[in-house]
């Protein structure tokens, strides 16, 4: 049975590694419709759905359900063909908005970046800033690798 299953219903992908997009499909799992498109368009995105309408093109054409030009079957294929297209174009949709969530995220990590690089340049800048003072106060020493000492009086 968990064969048959298995061949009849697609395996579902792994879910997403990215968080924000862990968190879109949490969110568009909330509504009913979503989960029935995403049944709907993963199943004809398969080859069982392939498989089944070779099996009922040989039924209905080998049985003799109605006579050549065949126009119930070319009316019914249209419909269907109707509905997946709007089911293609929902996957469509959802594929640019988890784009969209990637994109976002990325911006948002750039932008963390950027100001912690400017921090990183301004720790740079002035760990420069004390080298170069270090520098000159060994000048004035003579050329002497100790630093002067304050003297305090006790």
């Amino acid at each position: 049975m968990h064969a048959f299953r298995r061949i009849v219903v697609p395996p579902k992908l792994p879910p997403p590694m990215n968080p924000a997009l862990l968190e879109h499909a949490h969110q568009r799992a909330q509504a009913a419709e979503n989960r029935v498109a995403d049944q709907i368009t993963r199943f004809a995105g398969s080859m069982t759905f392939v498989y089944l309408h070779i099996i009922w093109f040989a039924c209905w054409i080998g049985f003799g359900v109605e006579d050549y030009p065949y126009g119930l079957l070319t009316m019914i294929v249209s419909l269907e063909a109707i509905f997946l297209s709007t089911f293609v174009m929902i996957s469509q949709n959802r594929a640019d908005a988890r784009q969209q969530v990637v994109a976002d995220q990325q911006w948002t990590t750039v932008q963390e970046e950027d100001g912690q690089n400017r921090e990183l340049l301004d720790l740079s800048n002035q760990i420069l800033g004390l080298t170069k003072e270090v520098h000159a106060a060994m000048r004035r020493n003579g050329g002497s690798t100790q630093l002067p000492t304050k003297t305090t009086n006790t």
